[in-house]
């Protein structure tokens, strides 16, 4: 039941992105003051398109090692998730994917909604960007605290037959072993929560809710971020975009992949994660490649829904960063007992917000 809502959510993140940057195409003005904007001096559309061909490549494999990476640790002992080294990588992969939220997809979401080529009213008038974002990071919350309601349920009410049986089989012996000691039946149950599970499986599927909701909010932004750049003939943007997407997707990916890892999904579910994650990038691209003759990526309504849709990416991706990676590992009981990891995994974080702040610079 989990893997085809998962299957369904993302193919449908998918389609909804495709759909209204296609409706954008659609219906955007071609006013002359800001179509010039796309055609800089650095202007070269059979180079381009070479330099978009390779970045197709190229961000295909590093996305690839990236996410396979974590998936491939439990055979390196040291990279294993109970290993102190697992923790420190997550923290760096972290502080991309947070850094990827603020210095990456919320300035651009400023940059579409604050355009000159937009109306004064309302755009201009209302920072529909922040409030997009802040509604976004709300409505992820609500996802999670529900997706979480729900499999706890589900789990419950798929195991309550099981435990049913158990306690037949259980009782008996208790009643053998000490006829009207209460306290041996009242341990079996004392070891699961009001939700009907122990602490490992409640952990196992707030790992699994996660690493789903991760890969939503990625897959959202890596549409909209590959089809600006599939759609631009500009060499001397996408050059240095090329290199910035290629360190940004291994590290965003190894987040991921530590997540799809602690989830302890079957191959089906991983290789299906693993696939979207990959191709999502370079599925914008060639779609901005196939649009670029019709697609002005500075129309109105072009601008409205990639500042729309990056802002709510933003809101996702740093909820997730601060809430479910960062706050959740560096407030649990492995790194609050390891005063000396949790130092090394904020330097981690640090080395992360760095590494993906400076690549702001070209990005």
């Amino acid at each position: 039941m989990a893997s085809s809502k998962l299957h369904a959510l993302t193919v449908l993140i998918i389609l909804i992105s495709i759909a209204v940057n296609a409706a954008a195409v659609a219906v955007q003005d071609q006013s002359e003051q800001c179509g010039a904007k796309s055609k800089g001096a650095c202007h070269d559309k059979a180079q381009a398109l070479k330099l978009k061909l390779i970045a197709i490549a190229s961000i295909l494999v590093f996305s690839l090692i990236g996410v396979c990476l974590p998936l491939f640790s439990r055979s390196v002992p040291a990279l294993q998730p109970d290993k102190d080294l697992f923790s420190i990588v997550k923290a760096l992969a972290s502080g991309v994917i947070l850094a990827t939220g603020y210095m990456h997809v919320l300035p651009d979401s400023f940059e579409c909604l604050t355009s000159v080529c937009l109306p004064e009213k309302p755009w201009k008038k209302f920072p529909f960007t922040t409030f997009v974002a802040m509604l976004s990071a709300v409505l992820t919350l609500m996802v999670d605290s529900f997706s979480m309601s729900h499999y706890r349920k589900a789990f419950a009410a798929g195991t309550r037959s099981g435990d049913e049986e158990n306690d037949k089989n259980v009782t008996p012996q208790l009643e053998h072993v000490g006829h009207g000691h209460g306290h041996g039946h009242g341990h079996v149950q004392d070891t699961k929560n009001e939700g009907g599970l122990n602490g490992k499986d409640s952990q196992l599927l707030r790992y699994r809710v996660v690493a789903q909701v991760l890969e939503l909010g990625i897959v959202v932004h890596s549409v909209v971020i590959g089809l600006s750049m599939g759609a631009s003939d500009n060499p001397c943007t996408i050059r240095p975009l090329i290199a910035a997407l290629c360190f940004h997707q291994l590290f965003e990916g190894m987040g991921l992949g530590g997540c799809i890892l602690q989830a302890e999904y079957g191959l089906k579910i991983k290789s299906v994660m693993v696939f979207f994650f990959s191709v999502t990038t370079p599925f914008g691209i060639a779609l901005g490649i196939g649009l670029s003759n019709v697609y002005s990526e500075d129309s109105p309504t072009a601008l409205i829904v990639v500042g729309l849709l990056n802002a709510a990416s933003a809101g996702l991706l740093n909820y997730m960063a601060l809430v479910d990676l960062l706050a959740a590992d560096f407030m649990g009981p492995k790194l609050q007992a390891k005063p000396k990891l949790q130092m090394w995994s904020y330097l981690a974080v640090f080395l992360g917000l760095g590494g993906m702040s400076v690549m702001a610079l070209w990005a």
